[in-house]
């Protein structure tokens, strides 16, 4: 039985509310086999196990370790050669990335999140050719990455059935592009082809196989509304049921994916949900910005959850999303890196501080974020998004012992005043330079800047090595076929709001 006490110069369990930060100054944990047994002072901690060893950080803030509730890749879309275009170019301009080992790929952007706190991410994987043995392959690859470095992560591979470039059908779309260009794209969207069936069996079959592991769990992922036929939708949310395994959805990220919504449902895209019945705790919504405020009010009432994707929002021109609402409304928020961050990395720390700023809206109610509330979202908030649930989140007696030391001495150097609170100045002063140690399952994953079960500058540099080499023939193929294309699917989306002037979002949202 392994026992480990930890104690830092401030201790943060987790948020009593919006503003009030649970803190205990020289505050320890007790863990025992990963999991928190207690927290108090040290003298208390001591007492309860006396000889465990103790671990001090007298500089540094303990934090619970952060939650990425929406990650896809490691090496980023911009590093395969795609801009920043708007959602919906985007997906046409990843179609030249290169392969890459998804060990690696998993690795690389591991490292990023580990080093700014990140101890939990949500994986959503999907978009992978080759058919169910390698696909298979493919999510065994993320899994074995994530459990190499330490660092939990709850797993989806997301479920495409249709529209896989366009808001039309596959075949559709190919059919009106010049003959020859249609049929490379065609035979390139098949390679993506699985039966909905193989989608659940690979579900159960990574489900199984990843019985008995405490830092890997499965759950669903409908990929978003345009993808997945009701069908599916249904299939899923019976599947949900009978396993207990929560799903994480995209939905409305952009004005274009709410015109599809009402075309194919003459609803909103929320409405037609809850009408299948598929919303509620159960349920992430990724994105969420074109939420109406009678959808708002159904996430609300339904107890459904919405991870926030600030930094993605922002770079793929999709809106801001209205925060200040959610929060109003009570609903559950989690905080997703989605690609990268606005620095083209996944820095949870940075993130914090755009969030807190980009929703300050004018006026003098307590109605913009707070530094607590942005915590919690990174925290407990993004913890309720995951198949991991109320087991991480916070730090709290029987909660995996997964935390951030934080240095605060060098984070609020030369001074800072104390008026200020401890949490408050911290999220808006520390950046992940200041982050000392990381912890996940009572373990030690990164400390003093060097990650502690594998060689980083190893990794990296096997990275180079492979993306040094010439495209292969497909790759080349491939990369044409993107550029090919591209001019054809910004032709299909001209226009394609044309029952009435797509507004501001600030007008199109002012009732949220």
């Amino acid at each position: 039985m392994a026992e480990l006490i930890v104690q830092a110069r401030h201790l943060v369990t987790g948020a009593a509310d919006r503003h009030t930060p649970i803190v205990v100054d020289d505050g320890a944990v007790l863990a025992r086999d990963g999991v928190v047994v207690a927290t108090g002072s040290l003298d208390e901690m001591v007492k309860l196990a006396p000889t465990a060893p103790v671990k001090k950080y007298p500089k540094h803030a303990m934090l619970p370790g952060f939650v990425n509730s929406h990650h896809h890749v490691g090496i980023t879309p911009l590093q395969h050669g795609s801009p920043d275009h708007p959602l919906e170019l985007w997906f046409a301009s990843r179609i030249p990335a290169r392969r890459i080992d998804l060990y690696l790929d998993t690795l690389y952007s591991a490292f990023e999140m580990i080093a700014s706190g990140i101890t939990t991410v949500q994986h959503i994987h999907g978009w992978m050719p080759g058919g169910y043995g390698a696909i298979h392959e493919a999510a065994t690859k993320v899994l074995t990455g994530y459990r190499t470095i330490g660092m939990r992560a709850s797993y989806c591979y997301a479920v495409r059935e249709q529209n896989r470039l366009v808001y039309q059908a596959d075949e559709e779309f190919c059919a009106s592009l010049p003959k020859e260009l249609g049929a490379r794209l065609q035979a390139y969207l098949t390679t993506q082809v699985m039966p909905f069936a193989d989608f659940m069996r690979l579900f159960d079959q990574l489900t199984a196989e990843n019985a008995g592991q405490r830092l890997t769990r499965v759950q669903l992922a409908p990929a978003n509304l345009h993808w997945v036929s009701d069908d599916g939708l249904l299939a899923m949310q019976e599947k949900s049921k009978a396993t207990g395994a929560p799903m994480h959805m995209h939905l409305l990220e952009t004005a274009l994916q709410k015109e599809y919504a009402y075309r194919r449902t003459g609803k909103t895209a929320v409405r037609h949900l809850h009408d299948l019945g598929l919303l509620g705790p159960h349920m992430t919504l990724g994105h969420g910005v074109w939420l109406t405020a009678e959808d708002i009010d159904i996430a609300a009432d339904t107890g459904t959850c919405i991870c926030h994707n600030c930094s993605s929002n922002f770079r793929l021109r999709s809106g801001l999303a209205p925060l200040n609402v959610w929060e109003a409304k009570g609903i559950n928020v989690g905080m997703g890196l989605d690609e990268a961050g606005i620095n083209e990395d996944r820095d949870m720390l940075q993130e914090l501080k755009l969030a807190l700023r980009v929703h300050r809206t004018p006026g003098f109610d307590d109605d913009v974020p707070t530094p607590t509330q942005i915590f919690r979202m990174a925290s407990e908030g993004g913890a309720k998004t995951t198949a991991f649930g109320s087991s991480i989140g916070r730090l709290d007696p029987g909660r995996f012992f997964d935390a951030v030391l934080i240095d605060v001495d060098q984070a609020f150097y030369p001074y800072q005043d104390a008026d200020i609170p401890m949490l408050d100045a911290l999220v808006q002063r520390a950046h992940s330079r200041h982050v000392s140690a990381v912890y996940v399952d009572g373990e030690v994953v990164y400390a003093d800047g060097k990650f502690t079960k594998v060689d980083r500058d190893a990794v990296l540099a096997e990275i180079h090595d492979l993306l040094a080499r010439p495209r292969t023939p497909e790759e080349v193929a491939r990369r044409q076929l993107g550029f090919d294309v591209f001019p054809h699917v910004k032709k299909f989306y001209e226009g394609y709001i044309r029952d009435e002037p797509r507004k501001p979002f600030y007008e199109a949202s002012s009732s949220v």
